[in-house]
């Protein structure tokens, strides 16, 4: 069995150790604090995400599973975090890989179990082949297992077998878990609340994804592809380190009424807008960012005018982004300043009261005005408390994403709107006063962008 060090107190890791997203106490604190929700009577079990195959015996890049990463900043596979409050020898134990020289010629370096005590702060680590003769002696004695069943059915059957093989010892003595209960109830809900330390890291993300969106609107010009411009999102996310948070839209035209677009293939042509959402995920941590631009760096009249009622709608949104707001009240805000303008338009007819009530603008605004975001893009985090909307607290994060469109074969409507997409969204943070856009670096000032536009086509 390897041999094991002792936890190191300095920040700061040592020569090869892996540099963690958020300082090493706090990994500590959130694991404490797990520990004191589940109670003694209870233990936590967190896997690491699986290893996928792309083709043959190409992988796709990994990604570790968000609630281990949350909970160590570990983002090596086959792993396995156990947390048995109330322990005295060891409250938190990692299974992970050993180092093996052989395997780390072809696949990189490993931390192995020797130094992931001293580089995670748990209390102990062992190989991840041990994990089958040493796990079940970990649950034993508690009433509860806290686990995600149901997201990997491969780990479920080893959970059940770890927990049978400790009622097969009842006879004996042995006292096994009868309840598998949720993790999610109690982690995501510690996660929805972001600390300082986190908001430093999403506000590089943030700025890592405004400067690939403010690249796009410096090259944008008609005669290109939607890849080509992808392909400058993609160039400016791996030169600071980062990685796409999703797969990113780049849909010109018509394309931007799909609101899942991902073909990015067509031609940018003259006339046009083009819409990208695209974020970036640094240390982890997303953001997630759409901008709206005209192609040839001038919006037509009815192109701008529907920007222009997006933004209102977006702006009068983020202001609801406060605590003591409740999480409904950015969107019916949005709604309600897109119903006016789309009235005024002349693009749904009655009284404002009518319809809202019919939910007339549903038509083109068909989408919700934001979510949670963290570690995920579409973070964890209940929207609704009681069956009522939750209220906004400081060190939330969400996105605020009001959108029209336009369908391009949609004959209730003049031609000159026809195939008319906008969406702007921003990543907005509570705070105990004013709300803080951490995508603030990238304009979204109509006569800003046109200027910016116009000015790199020169």
């Amino acid at each position: 069995m390897a041999a094991r060090a002792k936890t190191a107190n300095s920040e700061a890791p040592a020569p090869g150790l892996p540099q963690l997203p958020v300082p090493l106490r706090e990994y500590q604190r959130r694991r404490r604090q797990l520990m004191e929700l589940c109670g003694d009577e209870g233990a936590v079990i967190v896997p690491s995400a699986p290893e996928r195959i792309r083709n043959n015996d190409a992988h796709y890049p990994y990604r570790q599973d968000s609630d281990l990463v949350y909970l160590t900043g570990f983002e090596e596979p086959e792993a396995v975090l156990v947390l048995v409050p109330g322990r005295k020898a060891a409250a938190s134990i990692l299974f992970c890989r050993e180092r093996d020289r052989s395997r780390e010629i072809w696949d990189g370096p490993r931390l192995g179990p020797e130094r992931a005590p001293a580089a995670l702060g748990v209390d102990d680590a062992f190989p991840i082949e041990d994990i089958d003769d040493i796990l079940p002696g970990l649950i034993e004695g508690r009433d509860r297992v806290y686990y995600h069943f149901g997201r990997d059915s491969e780990f479920d059957l080893r959970v059940l077998a770890w927990i049978n093989r400790v009622r097969a010892e009842v006879r004996r003595g042995a006292r096994a878990p009868h309840e598998i209960t949720a993790l999610g109830y109690l982690v995501h809900e510690m996660r929805l609340y972001k600390s300082p330390a986190e908001v430093k890291v999403m506000r590089r993300a943030a700025e890592i994804a405004a400067e690939a969106h403010r690249r796009v609107m410096t090259r944008c010009r008609p005669g290109l592809s939607e890849f080509e411009i992808e392909a400058e999102i993609l160039h400016c996310f791996r030169q600071h380190r980062a990685v796409p948070a999703y797969e990113p839209i780049v849909a010109a035209g018509a394309n931007a009424c799909v609101l899942h677009y991902r073909a990015n293939q067509d031609p940018l042509r003259d006339g046009d807008l083009l819409l990208v959402d695209a974020g970036a995920e640094y240390r982890c941590y997303a953001s997630d960012i759409t901008r709206t631009i005209p192609v040839n760096g001038r919006f037509r009249p009815e192109q701008r005018a529907i920007y222009e009622l997006v933004l209102r709608a977006q702006l009068a949104a983020i202001e609801c982004v406060r605590p003591g707001q409740h999480w409904n009240d950015l969107h019916d805000t949005a709604v309600r300043v897109i119903s006016e303008g789309l009235i005024e338009l002349g693009l749904i007819k009655g009284s404002l009261a009518k319809c809202l009530k019919d939910e007339r603008y549903r038509r083109f605004f068909m989408h919700k005005t934001g979510h949670w975001i963290g570690l995920d893009v579409h973070d964890v985090g209940d929207y609704r408390i009681d069956g009522q909307a939750r209220m906004l607290e400081p060190g939330m994060v969400m996105t605020v994403e009001p959108g029209i469109y336009i369908a391009p074969d949609d004959k209730s409507v003049p031609a000159r709107w026809r195939g008319i997409g906008v969406r702007i969204e921003d990543d907005v943070l509570v705070t105990a006063d004013t709300p803080e856009v951490l995508t603030a670096g990238v304009i979204k000032d109509p006569d800003q962008i046109e200027a910016l536009m116009q000015s790199a086509l020169g």
